[in-house]
């Protein structure tokens, strides 16, 4: 099928990325799922093929806390896929005590913005190729309380979870309203989403497993993964969102951010520097 739209989706082995690389791939797109742990993502694949019906689902591994494995994993991609039609900045980490990626950034602003900036920015040539395309960026209702620290970036001084995933998500928004700021008239359109409160593993720890009865006892009350991923679908596949870009969505509809997440000076300075410090700032 020649003219099967390809979606790549990071985060996909589980909760709402999961989710969303399943309703996806029963539209009959060809789904790349992009996952840190190659077991978990080949499961998850299983998964996925069996609950939609199509076998048109590829894994490719990708450790987002690496900026190495992401040129490598971006490489990868290319070599295998003529195109891209949509990009979906799906995967996320939150953790209670600070950590590192390998090239020594705060884990979540690591992870979660920074990963995508480099991952977006290697496989915009192939996005503009294939337009019109999107990229959807999954951002969080927790930008509202979040403030970009750019005198301490990886909060080495004064990190709590709340204020590493406030300044992540925050940074998640920016990117996505800047960066369609820069994609305008090239066919490719940008949205970030908030996809409510799900229940998902996000917060459990993978070593210890701390987090999972907190968890089991907040599925009671949360949105599932499927009810999470249908924004992140809408923006993917909905017809009627092709010409939207630059719009934070909730509920499938459009909602105003915070203040500081339209701050256009501010969108451009993080832009600068997450072009420094992913090493893309001359490319």
């Amino acid at each position: 099928m020649n003219n099967r739209k390809i979606m790549l989706i990071t985060g996909a082995n589980t909760g709402i990325g999961k989710a969303t690389a399943t309703a996806l791939a029963r539209t009959g797109a060809r789904v790349v799922m992009f996952c840190r742990d190659q077991q978990r993502g080949e499961q998850a694949m299983k998964d996925i093929i069996s609950d939609s019906g199509s076998s048109a689902v590829d894994l490719i591994r990708c450790d987002l806390g690496s900026l190495a494995d992401i040129r490598r994993a971006a490489a990868e991609f290319k070599k295998r896929y003529k195109r891209l039609d949509v990009l979906i900045n799906n995967a996320g980490v939150i953790t209670l005590d600070r950590q590192e990626t390998v090239d020594g950034f705060e884990l979540q602003f690591g992870v979660n913005h920074l990963g995508h900036f480099l991952l977006t920015h290697l496989l915009l040539d192939m996005l503009k190729k294939s337009a019109p395309s999107r990229i959807v960026v999954v951002a969080s209702g927790a930008h509202r309380a979040g403030r970009i620290h750019f005198d301490d970036i990886n909060l080495r001084k004064h990190y709590s979870v709340i204020r590493s995933y406030g300044q992540a998500k925050l940074a998640n928004v920016l990117f996505s309203n800047e960066l369609a700021r820069r994609l305008a008239g090239t066919g490719v359109t940008v949205n970030s989403l908030h996809p409510g409160a799900v229940a998902s593993n996000i917060g459990v720890d993978r070593k210890t497993g701390f987090g999972k009865t907190i968890m089991w006892l907040a599925k009671l009350v949360l949105l599932t993964p499927e009810q999470g991923a249908r924004t992140s679908v809408f923006l993917a596949a909905d017809p009627s969102a092709a010409q939207i870009t630059g719009t934070y969505f909730s509920k499938c509809r459009p909602v105003k951010t915070s203040r500081r997440a339209a701050d256009k000076d501010a969108a451009e300075k993080l832009w600068t520097l997450s072009a420094q410090m992913t090493g893309t700032a001359n490319a």
